[in-house]
């Protein structure tokens, strides 16, 4: 792997996590945002050569997502619960302009949603990941949905909880 290659890859993992959430707030269907994340990365990589190291990479970056994502969309277009090009390149702004603290955030997140043990990991994994409701989810584990809820709100007030010792422990 020649250099340009391997700075176009530190450069990636970098910025992947801002580009994740941009896509995640923009791609509805999970399955759908792998994919798209993915088709992001090789277009950031093929056209790494018209990328300028003067300038910051995130926001070249995510030049390169608008444009996939709005390939996607168009893809979409008979699907009514996408956004318009404008509110993607609204979002794609606000992700560009993430402050390190909040990637921080999501670098805790992501720690501490690898401490979930037994039923904390599965209702999250249920609820994000598969995209369930609550509703959907008592039915499946065989619990009351206000139970599901409840359970829900104390892992959110848990991973909370975490990230804010995981970011105090960084600024200290």
């Amino acid at each position: 792997m020649d250099e340009k290659s391997r700075q176009a890859m530190r450069l990636w993992t970098l910025a992947q996590p801002v580009v994740s959430a941009f896509v995640t707030s923009a791609v509805r269907d999970f399955k759908d945002r792998d994919d798209v994340l993915q088709e992001i990365a090789v277009a950031a990589i093929e056209s790494f050569d018209a990328y300028t190291p003067e300038r910051p990479f995130v926001p070249w970056v995510m030049g390169v997502a608008r444009n996939q994502i709005g390939l996607y969309l168009r893809h979409r277009r008979r699907d009514r619960l996408v956004f318009d090009e404008e509110t993607v390149r609204c979002l794609a702004t606000a992700f560009s302009e993430v402050s390190s603290q909040e990637r921080h955030k999501l670098d805790a997140l992501s720690e501490c949603l690898k401490l979930l043990e037994g039923r904390a990991h599965e209702l999250c994994q249920l609820r994000y990941h598969d995209d369930l409701k609550p509703a959907g989810i008592a039915e499946k584990l065989g619990m009351a949905p206000n139970a599901v809820a409840k359970a829900l709100q104390r892992i959110r007030d848990q991973l909370r909880e975490c990230i804010n010792g995981k970011t105090a422990e960084g600024v200290a």
